[in-house]
């Protein structure tokens, strides 16, 4: 399995649980915007909880992605230090 599919799958179903979670326990207090409250504070968790435990795979995912684009940066296009010249153009102007 390609490991965006999994990536994309485990967080969307950490998203879909922490949804349910919040939503039942905003429910009873909140009846009317329970569901905004239980979208953002799941997207906010599962955010979070993916960042801390699915580093390795969101790598992996990069990798994939890098390899797909041919091993090319788009940083590899510029050059460096052109900025600087044009710079030193600018004062032996003046």
């Amino acid at each position: 399995m390609r490991a965006w599919i999994l990536y994309s799958a485990l967080r969307l179903g950490l998203f879909a649980v922490l949804f349910g979670i919040l939503y039942a326990l905003t429910v009873a207090a909140f009846p009317t915007t329970a569901w905004v409250i239980a979208a953002v504070g799941g997207a906010l968790l599962a955010l979070c909880l993916s960042y801390i435990f699915l580093g390795s795979l969101r790598q992996r995912v990069a990798r994939e992605l890098a390899q797909a684009r041919g091993g090319t940066s788009p940083r590899a296009t510029v050059r460096v230090g052109s900025d600087e010249d044009v710079e030193d153009t600018i004062r032996g102007e003046e």
